[in-house]
């Protein structure tokens, strides 16, 4: 005879636990503390279990039969429900724990020490500002391309089209790191070649026109700031450096003698260790500076701070002040002219990149050849710099 919510509500504890049948397996569990618990018998795979449906009356008669019919249904598809309500159960877990935004913090975590503090600051900002409101929250397995999409063209809506790229490709990272440590199994960011707005592709402005570098080098022996600046700027051109790599220069690292400049790998862009041969004139100009600066860390120190290098600033600020604009010549742009220069005048492209410390595809190659073409790169080196007197 079925149960009725009188019969459960009445039902009063004995000495020990008893049971009130309802149907279909179901029954109330009546304990000695007075608890009252729904529960199903059924049989799996020849052995007998129980499945807990609830307990009185914070669940009603109804909830529990509706459980149990539920249950049944599993059953009848051969499904255990109670592996079922387990397996259920660690995915509720799963999801909880391995967000978007855990896997990403995860990921940060393990990863900056690879970049510089600039660049590891970039990515966390855009995870912060853009990624984490809108899929943060969110099981990393469970995020598709188009809820990516939807969160790429917000930041598209905001005409920040490069950061919408940029926020695309940390965010292929995250999934790529949550797939190798098991915790998704593919990157949907891959699924959307082409769905962005092209990026503004932003060439730095760079003096390549051999009458024109003339009049910029003249125009840097008459530059009437600081004397450190002026030598930076001077170095610049024959150095052939991203403008953070020369500004953090260590006297630590020039070989005056053996007419080298050894760079740690933790100050180049592309985290190898970068050798740049020095010119007779480029000793020229660190002679220059070392009775000023010869006995602190840096060559181009901070004016605020000796233990600070030059900021990133000034070579920038200083073409400025000599009428040079942003469209005509920046402070990166003397690599370009390095570039365009030594290429027109037959040098071995491979040569030329090595010496601007361009990415090397094959890691591989790349751990071991800092140190390639050191012959022919200070051959060109000195080409270089003796060119660029008489353009002069």
């Amino acid at each position: 005879m079925p149960l009725t919510e009188f019969a459960i509500k009445n039902a009063k504890p004995l000495d020990k636990d008893f049971k009130i049948a309802d149907e279909k397996g179901m029954y109330v569990l009546v304990a000695k503390s007075g608890s009252k618990y729904f529960r199903m018998d059924y049989r799996f795979a020849g052995k007998r279990k129980t499945l807990a449906l609830g307990v009185y009356p914070e669940t009603s008669l109804k909830e529990a039969r509706d459980k149990r019919d539920a249950a049944r249904k599993l059953l009848d598809g051969d499904i255990d429900p109670s592996a079922n309500r387990k397996a259920k159960k660690l995915q509720l877990i799963d999801e909880a724990t391995n967000t978007f935004q855990t896997i990403a913090t995860e990921w940060y975590e393990k990863m900056k020490g690879k970049w510089t503090s600039k660049h590891a600051g970039q990515k966390w900002t855009m995870l912060e500002k853009d990624v984490f409101p809108a899929i943060g929250s969110a099981s990393i397995k469970n995020i598709t391309a188009p809820e990516l999409l939807r969160m790429l063209e917000k930041i598209q809506a905001r005409e920040a089209i490069d950061t919408a790229h940029r926020v695309k490709q940390v965010c292929g990272e995250v999934f790529r790191y949550g797939i190798g440590t098991g915790r998704c199994e593919r990157d949907p960011s891959s699924d959307l070649k082409g769905t962005l707005i092209p990026k503004k592709v932003k060439h730095l402005a760079a003096i390549t026109d051999p009458k024109e570098v003339g009049a910029l080098l003249r125009a840097i022996d008459g530059y009437r700031g600081s004397f450190l600046t002026k030598c930076a700027l001077k170095l610049s051109p024959y150095a052939m450096l991203r403008p953070g790599e020369l500004r953090q220069a260590e006297w630590s690292e020039i070989d005056l003698e053996k007419k080298l400049w050894k760079i740690p790998a933790h100050k180049m862009k592309m985290r190898r260790p970068h050798i740049v041969p020095l010119s007779d004139q480029a000793i020229a100009i660190f002679k220059e500076v070392r009775p000023v600066t010869g006995q602190e860390k840096y060559v181009f120190p901070s004016m605020r701070s000796k233990d600070r290098p030059m900021s990133e600033n000034t070579i920038r600020a200083a073409l400025r002040r000599m009428d040079f604009t942003k469209d005509e010549m920046t402070a990166h742009g003397f690599r370009g002219m390095a570039s365009t220069l030594l290429h027109e005048n037959g040098y071995k492209s491979a040569v030329i990149e090595m010496q601007l410390a361009h990415a090397e595809r094959n890691k591989v190659k790349a751990a071991y050849n800092h140190a390639e073409y050191l012959d022919e790169r200070t051959e060109m080196l000195q080409w270089w710099a003796n060119y660029l007197d008489s353009l002069k």
